[in-house]
This record gives C-alpha cells, structure tokens and sequence, in this order.
C-alpha cells in the first residue's frame, strides 16, 4: 500500500456514494480516475461493484468508451503524427486497427471504463469513434441506435440520458472531461459548425474507411463551463474514498452549457 493513499473498500465507497446523493434506479453516466479515489481493495472490480450496489438492479452505469485511435481527424492522430514524414503518415495510417464493438478498447476513457466494457452483460454502442458503454437495466435502450454519422448528438446515448433524466457522476476528474457538454455542442445554435470526420472500421468482414460530416466538437472550453455551473446550487459535491466527488443532473448540465456557449461561442465567433 502506498503511504498517504487510503485504503477503501467496496462497502466505504458505496456509503460515499449515497452520501453524495447516488441512489438505488438511478441512471449514471461516469467519469472516474482510479487513482484519485485512494488504495482501492480490489480495483476497478470494487468500485464498479460498489456503484452496482448503490444503483441496484434499477438502475444503469453508463461510461465512454471513445477509440480515437482509428482516425486520422482525430487529436489523437494529430499529436501521434506532428513529426512524421508522409511515408510514415501513410504507412501508420494504413496500420490503423478498424474499429470493432466486442474487441476495441477505449483510448483515454480510465481503467474504471473499461472494467465497464469488458463486465459480463455489458451492452456497448455502434459509432466507431465516440461509443459509450453500459451495464443495468436500460443498457440496450440507452445504446441502441448510436448512428455512425453522429458522434454526440440527438442520435446518441447522451441524448437518450438526458431524456431519462439520468445523473452525471465525476469521481476525481474535471469538468474538462464532462462528455455531456458535448450534446450543447449541437443544441446552442441551430447551425453548429460541421466538418469531416474519418475513421476506419469493419463492413462485412472487411477493414475500410468511413468518412462523413458531423458537428465540431471541442471540449477546450468545458473547465470554464463547468466553473461556472459548480458556481450553481445545481450540483452536489463531497467525497467518494480520498476523490473529489461531483454528482450533476445531466439535463441540468446539458441546458447550462447550451446557453453559455450561446453566449461565449456565438460572441468569439463574432469578434
């Protein structure tokens, strides 16, 4: 054990966890660091079996499971390939995996994600970019439906969430990492700018690449957001093991956000 790291279990996470307000049919989306939350007993296996405890077979666990890793529009392709010449620009992008549901592992999404994706029953979405993955009762209703050509938008689990009125949980991260202010993305103006996304992906049995149009997204703004929402009576913070904890009505969160893009966005676009 590491000195100054406490120890926590499954049984004083989940009492942390309803102290914050996580409670039995609850639907969570997640965003969780392992580290922050102290020497977990168990690991990631604990800490999801203590939000399954607290949410009870009611509720759902939802978690990105983004893969940017087959995509050359994505950030992450961009810094892999800044100091490469075209040979090896072409030659890494030929060797890019194709996207696959059952196999393809998140890229940057934190061990307790993927200890989501990977648990028996766990239920993921289509896009091959910016899939989500779930456990519980609505899994399938929550997932299903994820069109390829909408990353974060009304045809995507963050749509479905926010009608069903689910809850945004940060354990130990920053409201940089809050995926849901994406959906105001495309809501804070009715044209949100577009460009090309390319990734590639599997088509019967065959690797090729998909190409098509969708919203902008940047998330360099969303601390600023989040800073001013936690500035709201609209959000329940304490303690889960040693991390900071934030617990957030996703509509809450979603609504707040569209309009201050409305008013950040649309005012820096005109300057």
């Amino acid at each position: 054990m590491e000195t100054g790291r406490p120890y926590v279990t499954r049984d004083s996470l989940a009492t942390d966890l309803r102290k914050l307000g996580v409670g039995a049919g609850q639907r969570i989306l997640l965003h969780a660091s392992l580290r922050s939350l102290g020497w977990v007993d168990g690991g990631t296996a604990t800490v999801v079996g203590a939000l399954r405890d607290v949410l009870g077979p009611a509720g759902t666990l939802v978690v990105p499971a983004m893969t940017p890793g087959n995509s050359d529009t994505s950030r992450l392709y961009r810094e892999r390939a800044r100091d490469m010449t075209w040979w090896q620009r072409r030659r890494y992008r030929r060797r890019m995996p194709p996207f696959d549901a059952a196999t393809t592992p998140g890229t940057g999404t934190g061990l307790i994600a993927e200890q989501v994706r990977t648990s028996e029953g766990a239920v993921r979405s289509a896009h091959p970019q910016s899939s989500f993955a779930a456990i519980g009762a609505l899994s399938e209703h929550f997932m299903h439906g994820h069109a390829p050509d909408c990353h974060l938008g009304e045809r995507s689990p963050l749509a479905r969430l926010y009608d069903a009125d689910a809850q945004i949980l940060l354990l130990g991260v920053g409201y940089a990492n809050c995926t849901a202010f994406h959906l105001a993305e495309y809501r804070y103006t009715a044209h949100p700018p577009r460009r090309r996304y390319a990734c590639a992906v599997l088509r019967n049995g065959r690797r090729k690449w998909w190409h098509y149009r969708d919203v902008v997204l940047d998330d360099s703004d969303f601390a600023a957001i989040g800073e001013a929402l936690a500035a709201t009576n609209n959000v329940s913070t304490g303690t889960v093991g040693a991390a900071d904890a934030a617990l957030i009505p996703l509509r809450t969160a979603v609504d707040f956000a569209a309009a201050w893009l409305g008013a950040h966005r649309a005012r820096d676009s005109q300057e």
